[in-house]
Parts: C-alpha cells; sequence; structure tokens
C-alpha cells in the first residue's frame, strides 16, 4: 500500500488528560490522520479517547510496549483489537512476539519494540546486554521477521539496516524525529523527518517538536511537507 507523505506522520499524544488531547486533536484538525497513545495519556483515560479517535476517521497507535507471560500479553492484544487501533507495541522477545500475532484479530497490527531510542551502548552494557544497540536491533529484527510481526520500531540510525533485514515485508515505525534545530530532549538517537524517510521509514511519530509548537498545525504542516519532498526526491 502506498503511504501519502501525511499518513506517515504519527503524532504523539503525550499530554496528561483527555481533554488536553481532545484539544490538540480538535487545533490540529486536517493536517494530522494518526496519534498515538502511551503511558501518559493511556492511564488518564486514553484507551476510551481511542474509541473517539477511530470512530472520528483518525488511525491510532497504542503505545504499551507489552511484556509479560503469553497468555497475559494475548489477552492485551485482543482487548486492544477491540477499540479499533491500528498499531500495537510489544517488546521484542520471542515469546511476547508470538502470543502476540497469535492473539492480533481485526485491523491490529504488531509492532515489535527493537532498542528504545533513549538507549545508547553505554546502557545497553549497564542493563547486562553483550551486544552494541546495532547488533541487538539487528539481532531482534530478524527474530520478529521469522516469527510474523506486522513491523517493527527502531531509530532512524537503524532503520536502513532493519529495512536490509526484514525486506518490504514489515513497515518500519521510527520516533526521535526531530526537526533540524530542535532539541532532542532524551532521546539519543535521532534524525530529522527526511533522513528518517530516506532511510527506509514508513512512518515517523513525532511528539514535542509539535504539541509544544507554538503553532502545532503549522509545525505538523512543515513536517508533512519535508516528507512529501523526500519521497518525491526518491520517486
Amino acid at each position: 500500500m502506498l503511504l501519502k507523505p501525511r499518513q506517515r506522520l504519527i503524532v504523539a499524544l503525550d499530554v496528561s488528560s483527555v481533554d488536553a488531547a481532545a484539544a490538540l486533536v480538535a487545533r490540529l484538525g486536517d493536517a494530522v490522520s494518526f496519534y498515538k497513545i502511551g503511558y501518559q495519556l493511556a492511564f488518564a483515560g486514553g484507551l476510551s479517547y481511542a474509541r473517539d479517535l477511530t470512530e472520528a476517521g483518525k488511525q491510532v497507535f497504542i503505545d504499551l510496549k507489552l511484556h509479560d507471560i503469553a497468555n497475559t500479553v494475548a489477552q492485551g492484544v485482543k482487548s486492544v483489537a477491540k477499540l479499533g487501533a491500528t498499531f500495537l507495541t510489544v517488546h521484542a522477545y520471542p515469546q511476547t512476539m508470538e502470543a502476540a500475532v497469535k492473539a492480533r484479530e481485526g485491523r491490529l497490527r504488531i509492532l515489535a519494540v527493537t532498542v528504545l531510542t533513549s538507549m545508547d551502548d553505554a546502557d545497553l552494557k549497564h542493563a547486562g546486554y553483550d551486544a552494541t544497540v546495532k547488533e541487538l536491533v539487528a539481532y531482534r529484527a530478524a527474530q520478529a521477521r521469522d516469527i510474523g510481526v506486522d513491523g517493527l520500531v527502531c531509530s532512524p540510525e537503524e532503520a536502513a539496516t532493519v529495512r536490509g533485514i526484514v525486506g518490504d515485508k514489515l513497515c518500519l515505525v521510527t520516533p526521535g524525529i526531530r526537526p533540524a534545530g530542535a532539541s532532542s530532549g532524551d532521546q539519543k538517537r535521532i534524525a530529522t523527518p527526511a533522513s528518517a524517510i530516506a532511510a527506509g521509514a514508513d512512518y515517523l511519530v513525532v511528539g514535542r517538536p509539535i504539541i509544544a509548537a507554538p503553532d502545532p498545525k503549522a509545525a505538523a504542516e512543515a513536517i508533512v511537507a519535508e516528507i512529501a519532498q523526500q519521497t518525491k526526491q526518491e520517486a
């Protein structure tokens, strides 16, 4: 399926209430068609709000990064499917991915998170991994491909490598997107929208550079324009 530039932008609703989320969505209007709900909003009524978004014709990405025993993961996946969500994240551990893939229903697609964009090689070592970020991402990408997940979440830095491993079978979703000149915040592996698309990303997740902008709609439109320009150059 060929995605339009606007469909490739996912705005992270990293706000603390449904009212704040609804106000932001109204302000963004038709500039954005895809939204991500993570922990902050999910635990403040955001899961119920996901239904409102899907009923309004928006796509929803539930970013809860599930990781538990197989039955618990499976039941969680089935519950999320009933919300009408398009994407749900799980951590890229074999048992977790297998349980999620078996339990997916309807239009829900399972995304496996490789290595969080807030982590670097030193963080992995501190957590007990004897591998670099690139090595662990590649290993988990190959496992995810073989298990049959629908897509992967990886940083733009690893997108090209991952694309080479999974081919066109899986979609790639990249957080850590920062327009030129924007603060990196707590992200360590970041890229501009154009460079992420050039590296092979299908979807870009953007939070603070849009929701904290003086004019969020203008910020979103600028990113969509950058995506469009990059895809035009690649055509």
